[in-house]
């Protein structure tokens, strides 16, 4: 019925399609010099949470709960390092003996200032005085718990764009007791000294964000008396003094990895010395640039770094449903059905499936499920703070692929476009997606496997030929016919057809 009508009525309807279908990416992919613009939150003052949160829109869909959470944990730390650093600056400039011997000074002799004994002192006299300023608030450190794919760690990373202190991200998989092959607790502080470029002041004030920390919890089945879980009872207790807050000690990095300088006839021969002079001075654009060398060794004070963990911890809604459900016998008792009791046999499937269920048993964790989980109580309660991720469903998905910044759809527009190829997506193409990410499972991962899956024979025949304008069709994404392809020239048609897919859609809906 399209074809019928005259070329100007055909190009109104199509307005009017693209004006009211929202198939495609709502944010197109930003350019490279848009990527690092930094504008929507101040960074002289402080963002409150609500400026937080409505940039985690942007980006992250759903998890509402999760967002104010953190929102509100960097809000507090901001407040938090401020407020106790001008109490340590107010604490540190007064000097009580000379308050308490100003009285005592007569007009032309000067004090000899001598100290008393503390312990020869009287109270009324010499007040206890702390040797080293106390904070006014103490840190409260986050965990967050959520299935895979439901985007633990694209809130921190979209978290740490925009944040004014430095932020490091770490994996615990890698870590192992200090001794033992593999990576030290230390070094999530190292990568935040590197993130606040060497800056050990700054680096004392940062946040750490630490993932897959469900992977140290205790293996007991795996592990005896007589051996010793490095990778996970360790670090747990690795991670407390870190977590409370100490001084540790990171091992400084060489300045620049430059080349070795030709060999010297000596080491007190006046090449040497100029080479060692200038060894870390350079030209930039005729401007003279020197880089102080940096210490052997740094010294990070933890008292107001703030920490937060995030994990998927497999297995954890089994032991919640154990704790929550109560026996009951009788004609009246309640009980589950088989299907409920799948999860419950020792094993759990490789992705954490999207479909909700009744209630959220995640949102039901104590801090004794923890425990039996395989965490420490010492280690648990460092963390008051804790909040959950729900898994994603049908329409989280969708705005996945269309309406957030970056989008995947607006990821593989941008990608075909570097090709000089349009691609576009239909209304039913994009439900099949969705429904095969929901069968599938993982989450928002599981979705960029589904459409790498699908794009693959279009990737590898639009390079380098002729093809300008490429259709996904929800039959494409079923495997009942391939990609629809046009040639240069065959604009018309290409929004003809989308066009015939649009309407076909909508009859099916009404």
């Amino acid at each position: 019925m399209l074809s019928r009508l005259p070329h100007t009525c055909r190009v109104h309807a199509l307005r009017v399609l693209s004006r009211n279908l929202q198939t495609q990416a709502r944010y197109e992919y930003p350019s490279r010099d848009e990527q690092d613009d930094g504008s929507f939150l101040p960074r002289s003052g402080l963002a409150t949470p609500r400026q937080l949160v409505r940039y985690l829109d942007e980006y992250v869909i759903g998890q509402e709960i999760a967002k104010k959470v953190l929102s509100v944990a960097v809000f507090n730390h901001y407040t938090r390092v401020r407020a106790n650093l001008a109490a340590f600056d107010d604490e540190s400039g007064a000097d009580p003996w000379s308050e308490a011997n100003a009285d005592d000074a007569h007009p032309g002799v000067s004090s000899a200032h001598l100290h008393p004994h503390p312990q020869r002192a009287l109270p009324h006299q010499l007040p206890l005085q702390p040797r080293q300023p106390v904070s006014l608030f103490e840190k409260s450190n986050v965990l967050v718990i959520g299935p895979t794919g439901s985007g633990k760690t694209l809130l921190a990373r979209t978290l740490a764009r925009v944040l004014d202190v430095p932020f490091s991200v770490s994996d615990a998989t890698s870590f192992t007791q200090a001794g033992y092959v593999g990576e030290d607790v230390d070094m999530c502080i190292q990568r935040l000294l590197q993130a606040a470029n060497w800056d050990s002041y700054r680096a004392s004030t940062g946040i750490v964000y630490i993932d897959e920390v469900d992977k140290i919890a205790r293996k007991s089945s795996s592990t005896t008396e007589s051996s010793r879980d490095v990778g996970g009872e360790g670090v747990q207790q690795a991670l407390l003094r870190m977590m409370e807050g100490s001084v540790v000690t990171v091992q400084g990095k060489p300045a620049s990895l430059e080349p070795p300088a030709p060999t010297a006839r000596g080491r007190g021969s006046p090449a040497a010395a100029q080479r060692k002079s200038h060894r870390n001075v350079w030209y930039v654009r005729g401007v003279l640039m020197c880089q102080p060398e940096r210490p052997d060794t740094y010294h990070i004070d933890t008292s107001n770094v703030l920490f937060i963990l995030s994990g998927a911890f497999v297995g954890l809604d089994t032991i919640v449903k154990r704790r929550v459900s109560k026996g009951s016998i009788g004609f009246t008792a309640n009980l589950a059905p088989k299907e409920e009791d799948s999860d419950s046999k020792g094993f759990m499937p490789f992705f954490t499936s999207n479909r909700r269920s009744s209630e959220n048993l995640l949102e039901m964790i104590e801090p004794a499920d923890l425990v039996k989980y395989g965490f420490i109580p010492e280690f648990i309660s460092r963390l008051p703070t804790l909040t959950t991720l729900s898994p994603l469903s049908t329409q989280d998905l969708r705005r996945i692929l269309t309406d957030v910044r970056g989008s995947l759809i607006s990821q593989y527009t941008a990608l075909f476009g570097h090709s000089g190829v349009e691609i576009r997506f239909t209304t039913t193409s994009i439900e099949q997606i969705c429904s095969r990410a929901v069968e599938r499972g993982g989450g928002a991962r599981g979705l960029r496997g589904i459409m790498e899956s699908l794009l693959l024979d279009a990737m590898y025949e639009v390079p380098g030929s002729n093809v300008r304008y490429v259709l996904i069709t929800g039959d494409m994404v079923l495997g009942k016919s391939p990609a629809l392809y046009w040639m240069r020239g065959d604009g018309p048609a290409f929004w003809a057809a989308w066009a015939d897919e649009e309407q076909r859609a909508e009859r099916h809906q009404v």
